[in-house]
């Protein structure tokens, strides 16, 4: 009887290991969309702010169409994106005209003294700290599903699963540059 129950035992411990693992990457994919989908949400509040930035500065700003024309485009191309990636790039483009935005702003008096244009000023900042915040979650949870995938036994767990290696939300290429800015 003992040889029979031994391994049963030794079995179920096995089954119960392997069932939870993969309950662990259910719900370490689960964390990475929520934290992607909030992330999301607060682009959107976002970019849904820039026609108010733009309609706000348009008046004051009459030289400076090409950074209106570069954060319309950035909007346009968030609202196309439909991949993690692109989403980040279109982020990004938005990052480097906003930044060029205000930069231009600090040469027009009068904007700087516009209610409105501070309180957007100040909404679109709120929301730049909270995007850093979620990315850096977001990032955190990609970082330990992709570990997770790649360690042994969880690997087999893994490829059972045909579960892939997530792509980190990166800093583009347009946010690390300094923007430029013409007096």
């Amino acid at each position: 009887m003992l040889e029979i129950v031994i391994p049963v035992v030794i079995l179920l411990g096995i089954a119960l290991y392997f069932v939870s693992i993969y309950n662990n990457f259910v719900t370490l994919r689960n964390e990475i969309d929520k934290t992607w989908s909030n992330i999301n949400v607060l682009l959107k509040q976002r970019f849904d702010e820039i026609p108010n930035l733009v309609n706000t500065v348009k008046g004051y700003m009459k030289h400076e169409k090409d950074t209106l024309t570069a954060i319309t485009e950035a909007r346009s191309a968030w609202s196309k994106a439909k991949s993690i990636p692109e989403k980040a790039h279109a982020e990004g483009m938005l990052n480097g005209a906003l930044k060029t935005m205000f930069a231009v702003a600090e040469n027009y008096p009068t904007l700087k003294a516009n209610d409105n244009f501070m309180q957007l000023q100040g909404r679109i900042s709120t929301l730049e700290t909270d995007i850093a915040g979620r990315r850096e979650t977001y990032n955190d949870s990609v970082n330990t599903f992709n570990i997770k995938i790649a360690q042994f036994p969880d690997n087999i767990v893994a490829g059972m699963m045909s579960l892939k290696a997530r792509e980190l939300f990166q800093v583009s290429e347009t946010e690390k540059k300094t923007p430029k800015v013409e007096f």
